[in-house]
């Protein structure tokens, strides 16, 4: 049954995150706060993706924050996220793209890893020396690898946090010697640092660190693995062998989409996210130090990190998935509003040719999953539609000559970028946001 205690508890201004989940999004699991409506939230966050993947005993492939129970927010709302702040504090973190060897899971890897040894479900492992068979299983001793690096790298940071550069094997390996400092493993981790591998394939490469949040949103309303509260991740569970297995529309139902890969989630953005649960449960994880379009390797360069959100109940919130108001810079351009030079021409256009009035219009993003990109498309698109009371026609054409679909994760994450009518926004709660965001 889901806890109710958060009612009898006095709302505060901010609450400090510090505890992780079992990779495990479950709504009966009691949550921490309340925070007010309008108040804050802090957390210091655990790698993403590579450090779970390759620690047994978790169940859901990110080591995500616990939720935060927001006062005021119920089912069919929406839970405005304003990210104040996003700093890395890890001095290095190794990645790559992976494949799963047979024998190591039962059905997914992500979810239910075994020791092919002793038939082990979420064995205890330790490590035990550098490289891809250091993860050893308590019972047996036997390397336990539900994922392997194919090709990857070990990359450091500088002091700025602004640079990195990927390392060769001897230094790869002193880093793993000290696998825990490096990656800067918030106290309450319980998972492996990838580094212990050591990758290094592609050493002296330069990159630029762009920070954001690979997990942020709200709690589901089933328990479900934390990697997999997407529609394509989530396609994973239909039909699964193991105990967190969900029919096609029980995945609908309860997933609220809270892991989008989507890099304009970063700091000075605005995020929308459905509440499915009372309290909305607010979680984050899985930061990233930068990532292109698609994050088509599978996996980036998962850090730790200093999170600092700002929360706000909008009532009354239309869809079933978020919505994304991102910084000018990152928005497409023809999604971007329009100069006061471009509109006098209209103007004039308009005086010319009789059109009495000029729509104004403000960017939105809509983001859409499912399993393959071409349905992620159709979804995004008709959420857009129904947010704004619009055909999905007319969304189509928006998105064609006033905005983008944008990747956010292969094989199936989108946002539907485009300037919608401020109307239509006004009429959703929206429309004040999009003001604030673009000083429109």
């Amino acid at each position: 049954m889901p806890d109710h205690s958060h009612r009898d508890r006095r709302s505060c201004r901010s609450v400090v995150v510090q505890g992780f989940t079992n990779c495990l999004l479950d709504p009966s699991e009691p949550m921490l706060g309340p925070v007010e409506n309008g108040g804050t939230i802090i957390a210091n966050t655990a790698p993403g993706c590579w450090g779970p993947m390759i620690t047994p005993r978790l169940r859901g492939g990110h080591e995500v924050t616990r939720p935060v129970y927001v006062d005021g927010a119920e089912p069919g709302d929406g839970v405005v996220i304003r990210i104040r702040d996003i700093t890395v504090t890890s001095i290095a973190t190794a990645s790559g793209h992976d494949s799963s060897p047979d024998g190591f899971c039962l059905g997914d890897p992500y979810v239910a890893a075994r020791c092919p040894v002793c038939d082990t479900l979420w064995p205890e492992t330790h490590i035990e020396g550098v490289g891809q068979d250091s993860v050893k299983c308590d019972r047996c001793g036997n390397a336990v690898k539900p994922f392997e690096i194919v090709h990857g790298y070990t990359v450091t940071f500088d002091d700025t946090r602004e640079v990195g550069l990927t390392l060769p094997s001897a230094a790869a390996r002193n880093i793993a010697a000290r696998a825990d400092h490096y990656s800067a493993l918030p106290d309450e981790s319980r998972q492996h640092s990838i580094l212990n591998y050591a990758p290094s394939d592609m050493p002296g490469v330069m990159v630029r660190m762009r920070p954001f949040l690979g997990q942020l949103g709200t709690c589901p309303s089933t328990t479900m693995p934390d990697s997999h509260n997407a529609g394509d991740f989530g396609a994973f569970l239909v039909g699964a062998p193991h105990e967190y297995a969900l029919t096609a529309d029980q995945l609908a139902e309860h997933k609220t989409d809270g892991h989008m890969d989507i890099d304009a989630v970063r700091a000075g953005a605005i995020l929308v996210a459905p509440v499915k649960v009372a309290g909305a449960g607010i979680y984050m994880g899985d930061m990233h130090a930068g990532q292109g379009d698609g994050e088509i390797a599978g996996h980036t360069m998962d850090v730790s990190g200093s999170v600092t959100l700002q929360v706000e109940v909008l009532k009354g919130y239309p869809i079933d998935g978020p919505v994304l108001f991102p910084l000018l810079e990152d928005l497409p351009p023809m999604a971007r509003p329009f100069s006061a030079a471009e509109k006098t021409k209209a103007a004039r256009l308009a005086a010319q040719w009789g059109v009495d009035e000029i729509e104004e219009v403000a960017p939105i993003s809509v983001i859409g999953t499912a399993a393959g990109m071409n349905d992620a498309i159709v979804n995004g698109l008709t959420r857009a539609a129904a947010l704004l009371d619009m055909s999905v026609a007319e969304v189509r054409n928006r998105a064609t000559i006033n905005g983008a679909i944008e990747i956010g994760r292969d094989p199936g994450v989108v946002h539907v970028t485009f300037l919608a009518p401020l109307a239509r926004l006004d009429a959703v709660g929206l429309g004040d946001y999009a003001r604030e965001q673009y000083a429109l």
